[in-house]
């Protein structure tokens, strides 16, 4: 029995991450920290601003908070 040869299969689109910067994100900036308080307290958002402080203050991602 004969194999045949195949072509080798070949992308036909770039990579998702080529070009881009990939890995861990860096951490939020006290001020940038503070702004997302403050939008998320003048928009009345209550759930969204309890999750964020319980966030940051336990240095949980918001995955494992949910």
């Amino acid at each position: 029995m004969e194999t045949q040869n195949l072509p080798a299969i070949r992308a036909l689109r770039p990579a998702w991450n080529k070009g881009r910067i990939v890995g861990q994100k860096r951490p939020l900036k006290p001020k940038h920290v503070w702004a997302i308080r403050v939008r998320l307290g003048l928009a009345e958002n209550h759930r969204d601003l309890a999750l964020f402080n319980l966030a940051i203050d336990s240095k949980l991602r918001g995955c494992d908070l949910v």
